[in-house]
């Protein structure tokens, strides 16, 4: 192990996404920017900061409108690690609990083990599976994770 990253002396702050911020939030390519624009109008996009820099990203979409669905979590490669996908996390959660939803679902292509691991250490349960929903005919691994302790 190496030494401390300096950068974990600045404070993690993780915020709802602005205009300012739809070049760092539309990066992944996966939605079309205007797509992005209107989901951090809607305020269902938040952003980690260490001091001014931007570290990641959360996008959260509504299943049937209803359901909070962790879309994405993104976080930049060296800051992987530090917290920053659970401050994100921590998030959603508050919104999904300010809706008075009991969990939050996510999904991770079936060929995935390293996102499947972090749903897992972060809490989440799997709770289904659909095959061959993607490209080349690979499975989605569904997740839930009760909000605020809530069962699901």
């Amino acid at each position: 192990m190496g030494a401390p990253d300096p950068s974990d002396a600045t404070e993690l702050a993780v915020r709802r996404a602005t205009p300012d911020d739809l070049a760092f939030v539309a990066q992944d390519g996966y939605l079309p920017e205007a797509v992005v624009r209107r989901k951090v109008e809607d305020g269902d996009v938040w952003v980690a900061r260490r001091g001014v820099e931007p570290v990641g990203y959360l996008r959260l979409e509504w299943l049937w409108s209803a359901v909070p669905y962790v879309a994405l979590v993104r976080v930049l490669a060296p800051h992987r690690r530090r917290g920053v996908g659970r401050a994100l996390l921590a998030a959603a959660e508050a919104e999904a609990a300010r809706r008075g939803q009991p969990a939050l679902y996510s999904s991770s292509q079936a060929d995935e083990p390293e996102p499947q691991a972090w749903h897992r250490h972060v809490g989440f349960e799997e709770c289904g599976l659909i095959s061959g929903l993607n490209e080349g005919g690979v499975g989605e691994v569904f997740f839930r994770r009760a909000v605020g302790g809530s069962s699901p």
